[in-house]
């Protein structure tokens, strides 16, 4: 009975073991249904109550590393010992999907992988934010695009690339026909063929470097976020058309900044000192 009991108790233990395990790596994740939560800070499911709509949401409310930030001047620092970004992308096959309040590109697999500090990190999906979450000395631009990055280990890595009006974006123009579809359609996920994210313009080898957190909840923390320092542009109707073609109430998906609360931030500029 006493053999019995122990492995009763050891079975339990294993099973809630993995059962932890599997909710930790599943919250470590951008939720995928994103209707539970808004960005009306009147509401009670505005930014400022993201972490009281569920106990695996807290770091929403207690994080001490949380994103948004604003790169202020006088807290970055330039360092060229960073390097280079290393990016190996390939095409593959992608999917558009309305998460309910932003358009998200999945690629089926992965689409190659970035490598920071000798880890590697595959794509695994993109989307857009209006306008920019981060900023640059106060100032907020008029869109955001986030490439999310996945390790082996479950760790975040996310490319964020800002934009305001003027020519029209290249890669946006390469999807927008597929989101105009979905705009008239309503359609929450078109399989629109094979994507090449080395079309996705970055125009610039500085970027800041920083730890922060998933922007949306659960906002898991230490993300590596790398900020390209180039603001490029993006049409007015371009952004119109992802605002459309979500389909929710709102004008906005961008969350607020948050407190940077001593985290350093670096600016990568190269030694020669050109872009």
């Amino acid at each position: 009975m006493e053999k019995q009991t122990i492995q009763i108790f050891f079975s339990s233990f294993f099973i809630a073991f993995i059962l932890l395990s599997v909710s930790f790596q599943a919250t470590s994740q951008e939720v995928e249904d994103e209707r539970e939560f808004d960005y009306d800070e009147d509401s009670n499911r505005g930014p400022s109550r993201w972490g009281e709509i569920h106990p695996e949401w807290i770091m929403c409310r207690n994080g001490t590393m949380q994103s948004p930030i604003d790169m202020l001047n006088e807290r970055v620092q330039e360092v060229t010992y960073l390097g280079k970004l290393r990016r190996d992308y390939k095409p593959s096959k992608a999917t558009l999907v309305n998460r309910g309040h932003d358009m998200s590109l999945k690629w089926a697999g992965g689409a190659g992988h970035i490598e920071i500090n000798g880890t590697q990190y595959v794509l695994k999906q993109c989307h857009w934010h209006t306008p920019s979450e981060h900023t640059i000395n106060g100032e907020r631009f008029d869109l955001e695009f986030h490439m999310v990055h996945e390790s082996k280990s479950k760790r975040i890595a996310v490319i964020g690339i800002m934009y305001k009006i003027g020519r029209p974006d290249s890669f946006l123009s390469e999807i927008s026909e597929h989101l105009a579809v979905i705009v008239d359609s309503k359609e929450e996920r078109r399989f629109i063929g094979i994507v090449d994210p080395k079309q996705i313009k970055i125009g610039s080898r500085k970027y800041y470097r920083y730890i922060g957190s998933l922007t949306v909840p659960p906002c898991s923390q230490n993300v590596v976020w790398t900020i390209v320092r180039k603001v490029r542009t993006v049409s007015e109707e371009q952004v119109k058309l992802l605002r459309d073609a979500i389909h929710d109430e709102h004008e906005t998906n961008a969350r607020p900044i948050q407190p940077i609360n001593r985290r350093p931030v670096k600016l990568y500029r190269p030694q020669d000192k050109e872009d």
